[in-house]
């Protein structure tokens, strides 16, 4: 209910201010909001399609790991700390192995690996669900986690800041020197949103069962960050990367030996899942161009660059600091739009240069947030599911608090 007044929202705001704009003599503005909407359209095409490759060979992997007994041997492992956030998920079911692979990859910042996997996950929990249209609490809870997901390094926007300052002409550019203020962020956000979920969900936190295991787990990120601390920052991007591309690796060579020593046939396992990945992308593309058109037609209106005038004059009646009100937009497209809030961040780096304060704290938005309408809309719409709740609520609300933390970390480490 909730995503369906947000699509209809955008597209009849859009269409009234494209009906003031005509009447004060705009003659190009629905032109302008039909090729925004042919082009969002494709581009959620697009985007579909490029997925069937990546969820072909995740979720082929994905079965040899399930013939091979791996993925009960992760559900195994974290059902000390799973069985209090997923009440509902039966102890040693294929979903917690699936939701543990999802976010260690975003953990570790691999977009592309997390993905199909977190699409496993859901297919898994909706296999629990009684009714399918409704969106259950672990699926809300794994959902919400997702957007606000912890990611140590977030390397295509450092890739994208070197790729700035090379054009700009600027020496020795440290263009890692966002990672801890987006570690600290989104690490805000994840807090958030557990919080979140588990007050919606009546979910206690305060148990030795699920408190010692995540102290552990902060200890072990607070070691690894202190280890990545001693060295310059383009050697601790660089060495994520090796971490991260390492651990996929290791994850694939664990499924194939474990497979061959459990005398599975592992070519076969993996065409057998591989052949999912075509439909599950097919699946997904009427949710990705509906919500991707909405948006589209949102922005082709003007309608942010009103919302942001707005927001600029609330900011400047407070009497509070205004120089990060250019990065602001990022924060607020990124919940709609990933590729829009990319856009938005590289146009900040442009316009006010990639080593100034608003282009350091759109980096560390950009890398400290999720799309979360397109995470449900995908997602949810992977199986079918219609009702979602209290799901975006909640990841809203930890959206507003990782947008919040990463303005007031930007401060604390750049001004």
């Amino acid at each position: 209910m909730v995503l369906n007044l947000v699509w209809l929202g955008f597209f009849l705001s859009a269409f009234v201010a494209a009906l003031v704009a005509l009447a004060q003599g705009d003659m190009t503005v629905f032109p302008k909001l039909m090729t925004g909407m042919f082009d969002a359209a494709r581009t959620g095409f697009d985007i579909s399609i490029g997925l069937v490759g990546i969820m072909a060979l995740w979720l082929g992997l994905m079965k040899i790991g399930e013939r091979a007994g791996v993925v009960d041997g992760f559900a195994r492992a974290v059902n000390p700390v799973f069985r209090h956030l997923f009440p509902g998920v039966p102890r040693g079911h294929p979903a917690q192995g699936a939701m543990t692979m999802n976010i260690s990859a975003n953990l570790l910042g691999l977009d592309n690996a997390a993905t199909p996997l977190g699409l496993k996950a859901m297919q898994e929990l909706q296999a629990l669900n009684p009714k399918p249209d409704t969106a259950t609490n672990a699926q809300i809870m794994f959902l919400v986690l997702n957007t606000a997901g912890l990611t140590l390094i977030p390397t295509s926007v450092i890739a994208i800041r070197q790729t700035m300052a090379v054009k700009q002409g600027l020496l020795n550019f440290n263009a890692a020197d966002i990672f801890l203020p987006t570690l600290v962020a989104t690490a805000c956000g994840l807090l958030s949103a557990l919080v979140a979920v588990s007050l919606a969900q009546r979910i206690r936190l305060w148990r030795a069962g699920l408190l010692l295991p995540m102290l552990g787990f902060a200890a072990i990120v607070g070691l690894l960050v202190a280890w990545l601390a001693r060295f310059p920052p383009e050697q601790a991007a660089q060495w994520m990367s090796v971490i991260g591309a390492g651990f996929i690796l290791t994850v694939v060579v664990a499924f194939l030996v474990a497979g061959a020593w459990r005398r599975v046939n592992v070519y076969e396992a993996f065409i057998d899942g591989a052949k999912d990945g075509f439909g599950v992308a097919v699946q997904i593309i009427p949710y990705l161009v509906a919500m991707l058109v909405a948006i589209g037609v949102f922005r082709a209106a003007g309608l942010m660059d009103i919302v942001m005038g707005w927001i600029a004059a609330a900011v400047a009646a407070l009497g509070l600091p205004t120089d990060f009100l250019p990065a602001l937009p990022v924060g607020l497209m990124k919940i709609l739009s990933g590729s829009g809030a990319r856009g938005l961040m590289v146009d900040v780096m442009q316009v006010h240069g990639v080593d100034s304060f608003p282009a350091k704290l759109a980096a560390i938005i950009q890398g400290s947030t999720e799309t979360t309408l397109y995470v449900l809309a995908v997602y949810f719409g992977s199986v079918g599911v219609k009702q979602t709740r209290h799901a975006l609520p909640c990841a809203l609300f930890a959206d507003l608090v990782g947008l919040v933390a990463a303005i007031l970390v930007g401060y604390a480490f750049f001004k």
